[in-house]
C-alpha cells in the first residue's frame, strides 16, 4: 500500500503547538484520529489531556492491527475504548460527560476488500478506478437540534444524538462501518474535519478534494482550507481554524 500523509496543528495555536489529531499507519491499515478540545472554562473531570487520550488510543489500537488481527474493526476499537478507560477511572471522573473525547476514522486492507469505520466527523473518500466518489462519513453531530454546551454534553454518547470515542466502549459499535471491493478502490483519503472542511464549509465537491490530493498534494489542500479560515466572517459556528491531517493511500 501506497501511503501519503500530512498532520499539522492549527496555524493560530501558539508555541508550543500542540497538534490533538494523529495519524497512525501500518502496511495494510490507516487510523486518523481527532481529539476534541473542550470549550474554556468547562471542567472535563479528567486531569489528563486531549492529546493524551488521542495517543492512548492509538497505543491500543496499533499492536492488533499490526499482528493482523482477524477481529472486526468495531470490537478493535472498543476494547482500545476500554483500555484507555482502565487507564484513567482512577484518577478521573470517567462518568463526565465532557471527558476528553476523540473521533475516529480506520481503513484496513484486506486481500479482496477494503474495511472502513468512521465514528465522528473525520470522512473517508474513496475513488474508483472510472472516477466515481464515495464518502463515508458520520454526519450526525451536523444533525444535532442545538449547540449549546448543555445540549451537546446531554447528547454526547446517547441514542439520538452524536458518537465519539471516549470513556464508553458502547460508542464503537455507533460507528459508520463497510466494505469495498478492492478492485472498486483506486484511492483512499481519510482525513479530520480541519481538511474536510473544504468541501463541509466551503463547498467544494468531493471529487475536487481528491483531485487537488492526488495532482497538487496535501499540503495544497491545507493550504487552501486555512486561507478560507482566515478569510471567513466572525460568528461562524465551530473555530476558525482547527488542527488538519490528511492521510492519501492506494491500496
Amino acid at each position: 500500500m501506497e501511503i501519503r500523509l500530512l498532520s499539522l496543528p492549527a496555524p493560530d495555536r501558539r508555541p508550543p503547538a500542540v497538534n490533538e489529531d494523529l495519524v497512525l499507519t501500518g502496511p495494510d491499515f490507516v487510523v486518523v484520529l481527532d481529539g476534541a478540545t473542550a470549550p474554556p472554562g468547562v471542567d472535563s473531570g479528567c486531569r489528563h489531556t486531549v492529546a493524551w487520550l488521542v495517543s492512548h488510543l492509538a497505543t491500543q489500537l496499533a499492536p492488533p492491527l499490526l499482528s493482523h488481527s482477524s477481529a472486526p474493526l468495531t470490537d478493535l476499537l472498543a476494547d482500545a475504548i476500554s483500555a484507555v478507560r482502565a487507564a484513567h477511572a482512577d484518577t478521573c471522573d470517567i462518568t463526565n460527560p465532557d471527558s476528553p473525547s476523540s473521533t475516529v476514522s480506520m481503513l484496513r486492507i484486506q486481500p479482496g476488500h477494503v474495511e472502513h469505520l468512521v465514528l465522528a466527523d473525520s470522512p473517508l473518500v474513496v475513488r474508483s478506478p472510472t472516477g466515481a466518489i464515495t464518502v463515508h462519513s458520520d454526519d450526525r453531530i451536523d444533525l444535532l437540534p442545538e449547540y449549546s454546551l448543555a445540549a451537546v454534553r446531554r447528547l454526547r454518547n446517547q441514542p439520538g444524538g452524536f458518537w465519539v470515542a471516549s470513556t464508553d466502549p458502547k460508542a464503537a459499535y455507533e460507528a459508520v462501518t463497510g466494505t469495498t471491493d478492492r478492485a472498486d478502490v483506486e484511492v483512499v483519503a481519510v482525513m479530520t474535519d480541519g481538511a474536510s472542511r473544504y468541501v463541509e464549509r466551503y463547498g467544494h465537491p468531493w471529487e475536487d478534494l481528491v483531485d487537488v490530493l492526488t495532482t497538487d498534494g496535501l499540503r495544497e489542500l491545507v493550504d487552501r482550507v486555512w486561507a478560507y479560515d482566515e478569510a471567513q466572517p466572525a460568528g461562524v459556528r465551530g473555530k476558525r481554524y482547527d488542527d488538519a491531517s490528511v492521510v492519501l493511500c492506494r491500496p
